[in-house]
């Protein structure tokens, strides 16, 4: 079992709406991964890569709302500097990418 956290530890993470802009080859990542752009609105658009492309076709993902931490440092994954984490559940097909049931405006922070 988990340790127990407390609200505000959960209010630390900016868990927040964005829309995917735009998808591109990542060549050189290790496994086959796409690179995203993602609206966040009042946040800006942020960069990231996931190793989603098992799952899914770059052009499901464009226009598709999904969840993203936004406020870890970036990171340097090969060439590319990743500034949020996508969110998602991991399974043997691949990673489930979290989604969001009904439209809400870019950078909409979860509660």
């Amino acid at each position: 079992m988990s340790e127990t956290i407390s609200w505000a530890d959960f209010e630390k993470v900016m868990l927040c709406a964005g829309t995917v802009q735009r998808v591109e080859e990542f060549p050189e990542a290790r496994k086959p991964a796409w690179k995203l752009w993602v609206d966040f609105g009042p946040h800006g658009v942020r960069k990231t890569s996931a190793q989603v492309k098992h799952l899914y076709a770059a052009e499901e993902l464009v226009g598709r709302q999904i969840v993203g931490v936004i406020n870890f440092p970036p990171k340097q994954v090969g060439p590319f500097i990743s500034e949020f984490l996508l969110t998602g559940f991991p399974t043997e097909e691949g990673v489930v990418i979290t989604t969001i049931e009904r439209p809400v405006p870019n950078g909409t922070r979860m509660a």
